[in-house]
């Protein structure tokens, strides 16, 4: 009984000191509290006009709402600049009489993450994250255009992104 008691007294004392884990595993150093974004560019010609303005907003969103970091415009520890590079389409699976089934619909970025804190954290070149989505080819994409991007390509590449800067992926 004593030895019960003793283990359940070490899981108390554990819980109280603060010890925690989480799934995420962001590794922001503690010295770091502040965050820029530059708005993206768009570096294609199809893409639509705003579509890195809007990248750039959830990127913002997602470091936010994700950490503890604040937004700051100038001064900032570490700082995101980037590009649209790529925004497709790609008929990927044809069935017969030379007709698509499926169309992908593909979106890259280019991003330089500079940490104003520790050079050592900053990616001495821009980094390229890419996702896609695949619609009906008897659907418009101007019709789901606005869904595959904010359900699906973005979650993505933002989730990939964040892990790259704070997660070391």
């Amino acid at each position: 009984m004593k030895l019960h008691s003793f283990f359940a007294f070490c899981l108390l004392l554990l819980l109280q000191t603060g010890c925690c884990y989480t799934f995420k595993g962001i590794s922001i150093d503690p010295d770091v509290k502040t965050f820029f974004i530059q708005n993206f560019e768009t570096e294609t010609s199809n893409a639509p006009p705003t579509l890195a303005l809007d990248f750039t907003e959830k990127l913002k969103d997602k470091i936010r709402l994700e950490s503890r970091l604040s937004l700051k415009n100038t001064d900032s520890d570490v700082e995101f600049t980037g590009k649209v590079i790529e925004y497709r389409v790609i008929p990927v699976a044809p069935k017969p009489g030379e007709l698509v089934e499926l169309n992908r619909l593909e979106v890259g970025v280019s991003v330089l993450f500079i940490h104003n804190k520790n050079d050592k954290k900053s990616w001495p070149t821009a980094r390229t994250f890419r996702h896609f989505a695949e619609f009906n080819n008897t659907v418009d994409l101007l019709s789901v255009q606005d869904q595959l991007l904010r359900e699906t390509i973005f979650p993505q590449i933002l989730e990939d992104i964040f892990n790259a800067a704070f997660n070391d992926w």
